[in-house]
């Protein structure tokens, strides 16, 4: 059975964590006191006097791993996830040390002397070690199942659109190690195949698959319509002490990725995550706008006065136009730019979208709109808080809508602030090309937003974000 399996594997992995703490531990002595790398001293204390540490360390950083819960499933936890735990863990031990350093050195003078770097060089190295030892594991993990070893096998209790979705992202990922053994329904035909996947009886039979304890796991996946055996069904699984999982199929209703909360012990299902929606967020994204937008005007003050220059050189008019646009919670508010047109009539703006060659772009503004230049003015409307550097672009009053009507979600967009630059725009999403896909990029940011996600598409502006194809 699994469970023996991972519990066999937890204990090999916490052995294999203690020697690479261990390890890591002498090799950061090694670099600090021997190597000559960083500096060569032999330190005011013995080998034996740091080794000494271990029996606390060694224990400490497993318990550590255990309360980051870094001892889970490889199938349940992503490598991103696991590596902040990794650097979490080793940072709250880090914090541990020096404490107890600090608290020991008023009784003992001699560990005043403990090299504070070493155990710095330790903190970064077991992190390292910790990481390569974890990819390590997983790929051979991911070999070991792909040859039909260490699998779970899983039964769905239910055929709906979400048994299909689950069966497809299992065969999409062997290395989970996932095996449905069948589904049960009660309308479906038996011997109904999907993918492989054979409707092996009816909901019924659980009675008496459920005792010959040979599944790991039972998924239920009924239909929206048959919610009223879902009593029976988990009272059934429960008392077979099979592990259950319910995988709602409300995929045709609520198009997102939804969370729960506790409301005094009754689950509440918010319909969408928006992680900017938590104040502690929404107040580090500000922080970062701020002081990026400063940053970016000094920095590029002297583009922006070229820019003008050229703007003035080439056409009569103003040097910055201003349009509605709608922004955070559907309110309006006027977006900077360069002005790369002839001057026109609140009218004539209206008429549509711009034109490849259109004979009211100016030539200036050709290569400020092909370069992404034009936006710059729009770092004034980040400092003002209208914009931030990165989110979701925003439109004009009439296109919105428009689009509100045409594209489903389309106004989910406005619950964070419209961006200079967005995950759609750095996936190829800009000018004149698809709203949809456009739409479907800007609800993935706004569900999956993190500082790394908007310095990671700061990053691609950099490289591929500043010439628009796409301009007109």
């Amino acid at each position: 059975m699994i469970k023996d399996n991972q519990q066999y594997l937890n204990r090999l992995h916490v052995l294999i964590d203690a020697l690479v703490v261990a390890a890591s531990y002498v090799f950061a002595w090694w670099l600090k006191f021997q190597s000559g790398i960083l500096e060569l001293e032999g330190g005011a204390l013995s080998f034996a006097f740091y080794m000494r540490a271990l029996i606390v360390i060694v224990p400490g950083e497993i318990l550590l791993y255990y309360a980051f819960n870094l001892y889970t499933a490889k199938r349940v936890q992503g490598r991103r996830l696991e590596f902040s735990n990794i650097v979490m863990a080793n940072t709250v031990g880090l914090l541990i040390y020096f404490t107890i350093l600090f608290i020991l050195q008023s009784y003992d003078p001699q560990y005043r002397n403990v090299s504070r770097e070493m155990v710095f060089y330790f903190y970064v190295t077991n992190i390292i070690a910790e990481e390569m030892v974890r990819l390590l594991i997983r790929r051979v993990l991911r070999n070991i199942r792909r040859r039909g070893y260490n699998l779970k096998h899983i039964l769905l209790v239910g055929y709906s659109r979400a048994a299909e979705q689950y069966i497809d992202r299992i065969q999409v990922n062997p290395q989970w190690g996932y095996d449905v053994r069948g589904i049960l329904d009660d309308n479906i035909a038996k011997g109904t195949i999907y993918k492989g996947v054979k409707v092996i009886g009816s909901i019924g039979n659980l009675n008496y698959i459920l005792p010959q304890n040979s599944l790991d796991e039972i998924a239920i996946t009924l239909g929206l319509e048959e919610y009223y055996k879902l009593e029976k069904i988990v009272a059934e699984c429960e008392k077979s002490g099979v592990h259950t999982k319910f995988i709602p199929d409300y995929g045709n209703i609520i198009p997102t990725r939804p969370y729960t909360e506790d409301l005094l012990g009754l689950p509440v299902i918010n319909i969408r995550y928006v992680p900017l929606s938590n104040t502690f967020h929404a107040l580090t994204k500000r922080c970062m706008d701020l002081v990026g937008s400063i940053v970016c005007i000094v920095l590029f003050s002297p583009v922006m006065l070229l820019a003008a220059l050229a703007v003035k050189v080439t056409s009569p008019g103003p040097l910055i136009f201003s349009q509605e646009r709608v922004g955070l919670h559907n309110k309006p508010f006027h977006m900077y730019k360069f002005r790369t047109m002839q001057v026109q009539t609140q009218e004539e703006e209206k008429k549509g979208w711009t034109t490849k060659g259109d004979p009211r772009v100016t030539k200036a503004g050709r290569f400020l709109r092909k370069t992404s230049l034009d936006e710059l003015p729009q770092l004034f409307n980040v400092l003002r808080g209208d914009m931030s550097l990165v989110g979701p672009r925003p439109e004009r009053p009439q296109y919105v809508e428009k689009f509100r009507e045409e594209i489903p979600r389309y106004m989910i967009k406005h619950q964070v602030r419209p961006g200079m630059t967005g995950w759609a725009q750095v996936n190829g999403y800009r000018g004149d090309t698809s709203i949809r896909r456009r739409i479907e990029h800007d609800l993935y940011y706004i569900e999956n937003w993190t500082l790394g996600l908007d310095f990671k598409i700061l990053f691609l502006t950099v490289f591929k974000g500043f010439i628009n194809k796409n301009a007109c």
